[in-house]
């Protein structure tokens, strides 16, 4: 009886396949920048638009946002401060130990009003 022997398969032409396929799908990809929000920081030196009403104050810790103090959840956020001022100045504080979802959601829920001027405090 005779035994065939099998032949070794090459590696090396598998590894090059590989490679020219991880090459072209990311050359041929797209990055897209998703959920963008855009934040405009308060700094020293900056003029702006003057509101003749007080600023609003908005603190975003673990537990949600405050306005002035008062604890709101980031729908009620919106309601209240539409409530407040027509053209509103809104400062937003972060705590330490705010989450950066809890920062997206209040933006978010503010972004629904439109003639607010948001500023995110450093």
């Amino acid at each position: 009886m005779l035994k065939t022997r099998r032949a070794r398969l090459s590696m090396t032409s598998l590894i090059d396949v590989i490679f020219l396929l991880l090459l072209f799908f990311m050359l041929t990809s797209t990055f897209s920048r998703f959920g963008e929000i855009p934040i405009t920081l308060g700094g020293a030196g900056t003029a702006g638009e003057t509101s003749q009403a007080a600023p609003l104050f908005v603190r975003v810790t673990e537990d949600g946002p405050t306005l002035n103090g008062t604890a709101l959840s980031a729908e009620e956020l919106a309601e209240a401060i539409r409530g407040e001022a027509d053209d509103p100045q809104v400062l937003v504080s972060l705590a330490e130990t705010a989450h950066a979802q809890a920062l997206a959601d209040t933006l978010h829920a503010l972004r629904s009003l439109p003639d607010a001027q948001i500023v995110v405090l450093q």
